[in-house]
């Protein structure tokens, strides 16, 4: 059982449960694992624009050094730029600190290996087991092998730089609104947009440590839906706080989700012949309308559970160069190990001026079919039990030859939460209304 580790780091409110003492032993426990005694570790940090991040950076990195690791800073930067630039600058290891799409009180540390790849159980539990027994640590090199800081000032270049050299693209003529929520893409998107040709209009470009994410960005795409009809745009793209996932806006001001990114990628790809095995990855959460419109234009499906850690491993134990979540995150693996908002956005982009449509008949490949919700409290302790009870069985049973082929059913226990997620889709919002409140009420009653 993982006490410090989540699925994406460690994660907690700044200087409450993620404090300065458990950033220098993230630092000093993960340098060590990651130490070679026989050369200097490098080790990449960078950060988004949350007021807690100096602190926290200045702990992690004091861990780091003390154990020898030579640190390279690069300052604010997206996540997967951090992923990119650890590959660069052949670094032994890359640390993000960042709290995603959370408010600004939160903050994490998420390591990547060398490769730029989440690290492997296997070595987050061998952390974690050193955080709780830091005394056991017994490497205390001084002198020449004290680690030491070294500021790369480049690094926004850098990666803005790789970003424009695989898109390879001439967006000269194309109007886009940025919404970087005051997050780590508020330099790096602006700049390759505009170095790339386009019409930039960005918004919530000006962090001040306490704005990430607050009423703007990918969770809140209000203000970027009326940033693009008053600016006659043709379309927006925006990010959350460490500028790993995307959600578009066509012209008209509709949103634009992952599952209909992903499905507009993966038949351009598949168009180009280069689309691997002609297999896109996504989750459980996406939605119907995209196994569809996968059927219809020939591509294959790998489900996995949810979770963009999920899709990665999907997709390199198979060799896929395509995955995602409706929430946004995709990973174009061909470019980079992890998802990238930036890279999400060129590409599509590069796909509306290619194809001379707009973003609104692009994302018609894919229609979102109706979806409804039903949270049901349970006790926490029979949660994951739903399927021993005969009558729910049947009832599920039951329902998915109903809707077999025009809907699905899908069952979820909360991993935090006495709740049981009943969801049903399907082509009529009234009858799976009616079916999924009657499983919840079934689910309910036998399990409450």
């Amino acid at each position: 059982m993982r006490k410090y580790f989540g699925t994406d780091g460690v994660r907690g409110v700044a200087n409450k449960e993620l404090t300065c003492d458990l950033a220098y032993k993230l630092g000093r426990a993960g340098g060590y694992v990651l130490t070679n005694t026989e050369y200097k570790v490098k080790v990449v940090v960078g950060k988004d624009t949350r007021q807690s991040g100096d602190m926290l950076e200045a702990a992690l990195i004091a861990g780091l050094m003390s154990v020898g690791c030579d640190v390279i800073t690069v300052g604010v930067i997206p996540t997967p730029g951090v992923a990119y630039l650890t590959r660069k600058y052949g670094a032994d290891c890359g640390v993000v600190i960042s709290a995603s799409h959370n408010p600004m009180e939160d903050n994490g540390i998420k390591f990547f290996n060398k490769d730029g790849f989440k690290l492997d159980d296997e070595i987050e539990l061998k952390i974690e087991k050193y955080i709780d027994n830091i005394e056991e640590i017994d490497y205390n090199p001084i002198g020449e092998k004290v680690g030491v800081k070294i500021h790369k000032h480049t690094a926004t270049k850098d990666y803005v730089d790789y970003l424009k050299s695989i898109v390879n693209a001439d967006l000269t003529g194309l109007k886009v609104v940025l919404d970087c929520a005051n997050g780590a893409s508020y330099k790096v998107a602006p700049a390759v947009f505009k170095e790339l040709g386009a019409e930039v209009i960005d918004i919530n470009t000006t962090p001040n440590g306490k704005n990430i994410n607050d009423k703007c960005g990918s969770t809140h795409p209000e203000g970027l839906q009326k940033a693009v009809v008053e600016n006659k745009a043709d379309l927006g793209l925006a990010y959350d706080g460490d500028a790993d996932r995307l959600i578009a806006v066509d012209e008209t001001g509709a949103i634009v989700d992952g599952d209909h990114i992903m499905v507009l990628g993966a038949v351009y790809l598949k168009n180009k012949n280069k689309l691997a095995d002609n297999t896109l990855v996504v989750t459980t959460m996406s939605n119907m309308g995209l196994h569809v419109a996968a059927k219809e234009y020939g591509i294959k499906l790998a489900v996995t559970d949810v979770g963009d850690r999920y899709v990665i491993e999907e997709m390199k134990k198979h060799g896929y160069n395509l995955g995602g979540e409706q929430s946004g995150h995709m990973i174009f693996l061909d470019y980079n190990t992890t998802g990238d908002g930036t890279l999400s956005s060129l590409i599509v982009s590069k796909i509306v001026k290619e194809e001379g449509k707009t973003l609104s008949e692009l994302s018609a490949l894919m229609t979102t079919y109706p979806q409804v919700l039903i949270n049901v409290e349970v006790k926490n302790d029979v949660k994951n039990k739903y399927m021993e009870n005969e009558d729910v069985r049947a009832e599920i049973e039951r329902l998915e030859k109903l809707m077999d082929g025009t809907g699905r059913v899908l069952i979820r226990p909360s991993g935090t939460q006495p709740l049981v997620r009943v969801m049903l889709e399907g082509k009529d919002e009234g009858q799976i209304r009616e079916l999924a409140q009657g499983l919840a009420d079934l689910i309910k009653e036998k399990l409450a």
